[in-house]
């Protein structure tokens, strides 16, 4: 892994992500022009989420078996051909079901993840995995800026036509870059796909990780889906231009977790992960008293962002430091259960908003937050890192 493919691999799997994210600062604004009721908007976060999980889930094993190389740029030019289905969408309804079958399809990050993982080598695979990682996280973040940005001067059907694009170019960089990769395994297909559950079942490590990674991406999703109704509505009244800037104060927390990685090389991955969960418990207790106070907000979102992306590092890494053939599956294990997480969260957010607004997210953040640590607490007694020759074995 030289630093250029790194970055490559980082910013290729950062677009594919942010693929997932372009409508969450225009909610209001597709809702209307669409003719739906905004509580309705915050289901095309949910269900490109849910769609990410499925495809996650069926299609991400595969990168165990199959030449990586072909299998990432397909799935970068099938999920190209869906933003164009978005950026045409006739109504609601379509939009939901090409949202849903764009997260889907916007999985080549997941697949190029474990890659690095095995290109790099023992001493730099957490600093590695950790620039990807982050890559992949300044992505989401980024993606609100970049939407709320186009969406001022272009309308939102311009966000998905110019997404298109990009992960096209980027394809055919992917696809020159990196030379053919043979499989690793021959392993039948509902084989492959049972022993993502199986290591999940028989490895502690995995189960406590995931554990502790799905439900910071649903507090994380929680946050971000109310935080768009709360600057949109009284007392900020934000337009999606400034409601996307928000997103780039989210990047700078991206910048710093990345050195999380290399905390993992030091051996340092587990008092870190509790570090971190203190600091989103702090995050969200300081965010119940933030629902008036732009500056705060800013510090909240800020905070957050450094708490949990830290943390998804270290949480990954950790989990692709367990084997060598079965990356992919294990990948696939994290990022089903984060984004069933995320989906969660988007979906309760709506739910919380229309009950108790803003103090009943903190509210929330603050008790997810304190299961969390009782988690780490009492999980982190346990050897939880050792790599069990076991972990990607087929079964």
């Amino acid at each position: 892994m030289t630093r250029g493919l790194t970055l490559l691999f980082a910013v290729a799997s950062g677009a594919a992500v942010a693929n997932l994210y372009w409508a969450q600062p225009l909610l209001d604004t597709i809702a209307g022009q669409l003719h739906a009721a905004p509580s309705a908007a915050g289901w095309l976060v949910t269900s490109t989420q849910i769609g990410y999980a499925v495809g996650i889930l069926f299609i991400v094993p595969l990168g165990d078996v199959l030449d990586r190389r072909r299998l990432t740029v397909a799935m970068m030019l099938i999920s190209a051909v869906v933003l164009v289905a978005c950026a045409l969408a006739p109504s609601f309804v379509f939009l939901l079901v090409a949202l849903c079958l764009l997260g889907i399809t916007t999985i080549s990050g997941q697949i190029l993840t474990p890659l690095a993982g095995d290109l790099a080598d023992d001493k730099s695979r957490g600093h590695i995995v950790g620039t990807v990682v982050a890559g992949i996280l300044t992505g989401i973040l980024a993606s609100r800026a970049i939407s709320g940005l186009v969406a001022t001067f272009g309308g939102w059907r311009a966000v998905y036509a110019a997404a298109a694009v990009a992960v096209v170019v980027l394809a055919g960089l992917v696809w020159r870059t990196l030379p053919p990769l043979h499989r690793k395994a021959r392993v039948a297909y509902p084989k492959l796909l049972a022993s993502v559950v199986a290591v999940v079942v028989r490895e502690r490590a995995v189960r406590w990780t995931l554990a502790l990674s799905t439900t910071g991406f649903a507090a994380f999703t929680m946050f971000w889906t109310s935080l768009t109704f709360l600057l949109a509505g009284p007392p900020f009244h934000y337009p999606v231009s400034i409601i996307g800037v928000f997103g780039l104060v989210g990047i700078a927390g991206a910048v710093t977790a990345q050195r999380a990685g290399k905390l993992h090389d030091k051996g340092w991955s587990l008092p870190v992960t509790g570090i971190a969960w203190v600091l989103v418990l702090a995050s969200f207790v300081l965010a119940a008293f933030s629902g008036q106070s732009v500056w705060m907000l800013v510090l909240v979102v800020f905070l957050l962002d450094v708490a949990i992306q830290g943390q998804n590092v270290l949480n990954q890494t950790r989990l692709l430091s367990l084997s060598h053939e079965g990356r992919s599956r294990l990948n696939t294990a994290y990022v089903t259960t984060n984004f069933i997480g995320g989906a969660i969260g988007s979906g309760v957010s709506a739910l919380l908003w229309a009950s108790s607004g803003w103090t009943g997210v903190a509210v929330a953040g603050i008790v997810m937050s304190c299961w969390a640590l009782g988690v780490w607490a009492i999980g982190r007694r346990g050897p939880l890192v050792t790599a069990p020759s076991s972990a990607g074995r087929p079964e």
